[in-house]
């Protein structure tokens, strides 16, 4: 299960990002507007990883002016933590959570209709919004229109709780092949405490399902979120990863 998700982990970039060989690391790096990407193990290194392979990526991160971050998975490349942090970034730890077999039933919220949203849907904007306005950010320019263009070529599944003023909550799943990970499921702060993310998470999940996928991951940001997605049948399998420097 790892391994399988180890490469969707280095293939899915790949549509939107070109790579960098740095020996045992792999740099992603943004090709057009989004979320900057990150350095990760190159796909098939488990070993260890030493300190100046880290310090040579972050040096390129600096020259392209993008966050210095890491993400990787703690059981499946264990020798790296001890490179990242010797170089001063903070790591985080995050339930790597994996759905088997069907999702259990969640209550449909009230007051909203929790849908697929397509690359010409009127809703778009609103969904694309909605988990920035999550975090109190805004997607920047010719986000719509990238995340479109990924809807239309089937790269990028959306789905969204709308209301009559537009999405108030949504997220995204991206099939590569059998597997697919949920990304981005945000709430805007006024309508959080709704089950609205849940929601949306199952309609993503019944989504890749019905289009063949097998094995559905996703990875929640701390052990209260993961108790919400284990209401789902969601279970943590391993430890995500994400280096970064601190604020």
């Amino acid at each position: 299960m790892l391994h399988r998700i180890e490469t969707y982990y280095d293939a899915v970039p790949r549509s939107a990002a070109r790579a960098e060989a740095f020996g045992p690391l792999t740099l992603f790096v943004q090709e057009g507007v989004g979320w900057p990407y990150y350095a990760r193990p190159a796909l098939g290194h488990g070993g260890e990883v030493p300190v100046a392979a880290v310090e040579a990526v972050r040096a390129r991160q600096r020259e392209l002016g993008v966050p210095e971050a890491f993400e990787w998975v703690a059981e499946t490349t264990p020798g790296l933590r001890a490179a990242v942090e010797a170089t001063g970034l903070a790591v985080h730890e995050h339930p790597l959570m994996v759905l088997e077999g069907e999702p259990l039933a969640v209550p449909e919220p009230e007051g909203v209709t929790v849908r697929m949203v397509g690359a010409g849907d009127p809703a778009l904007e609103s969904a694309v919004a909605a988990p920035y306005a999550a975090f109190g950010a805004e997607p920047q320019p010719g986000t719509a229109a990238q995340v479109s263009a990924r809807l239309a070529a089937g790269l990028t599944r959306l789905a969204a709780a709308l209301d009559a003023g537009g999405a108030l909550a949504a997220g995204q799943h991206q099939p590569v092949g059998a597997v697919s990970e949920v990304v981005g499921v945000g709430t805007v702060p006024a309508a959080r405490r709704r089950g609205l993310g849940l929601a949306v998470t199952a309609a993503l999940v019944a989504d890749a399902r019905a289009r063949g996928v097998e094995l559905v991951f996703l990875t929640a940001s701390d052990a209260d979120v993961a108790r919400l997605y284990g209401r789902l049948g969601f279970r943590t399998v391993a430890t995500a990863l994400i280096a970064e420097a601190e604020a």
